[in-house]
């Protein structure tokens, strides 16, 4: 159970397009997600960012691995100075007017045993994330 990827799935009344370009602009990312210094949903593409608890932050450090448009993004999640490589999908599914999105972070369990990377924070930074700010963002009226 340990090492089973944390996944979340999510329905917004959005369309596909508003979605991908959601999780693709990085102008549209830093009002939900965090503020990339650039962005492109291109295999090979890396980008960093900080993260963390206030006190301590970490650097992220990304690597697109696959991108199919208005259907699947995919890219790696490391930290700078830590051990471990995890992988971040997102999926997109047209349901009507609505977009199903499915997130899956595998991997988890190759970062080193300490608090700040336990599953449940990224189980409740994701749902945070894809659940609450990425919801509201969407679908602002």
């Amino acid at each position: 159970m340990m090492n089973q990827p944390f996944t979340i799935e999510r329905t917004y009344n959005a369309p596909v397009a508003a979605v991908w370009k959601a999780l693709t602009d990085k102008n549209e990312m830093k009002k939900w997600y965090f503020d990339l210094e650039e962005f492109k949903p291109e295999v090979g593409f890396t980008f960093e960012f900080e993260g963390g608890p206030e006190d301590r932050k970490y650097i992220h450090h990304c690597e697109v691995t696959e991108a199919i448009e208005n259907k699947k993004l995919t890219y790696s999640w490391a930290y700078v100075g830590y051990e471990g490589c995890s992988y971040v999908t997102f999926e997109l599914f047209a349901e009507g007017t609505q977009t199903k999105l499915k997130l899956t972070h595998a991997g988890l369990e190759t970062f080193p045993p300490i608090a700040d990377f336990a599953k449940e924070n990224f189980e409740a930074g994701w749902t945070e994330i894809i659940g609450k700010n990425l919801k509201e963002y969407l679908e602002k009226a």
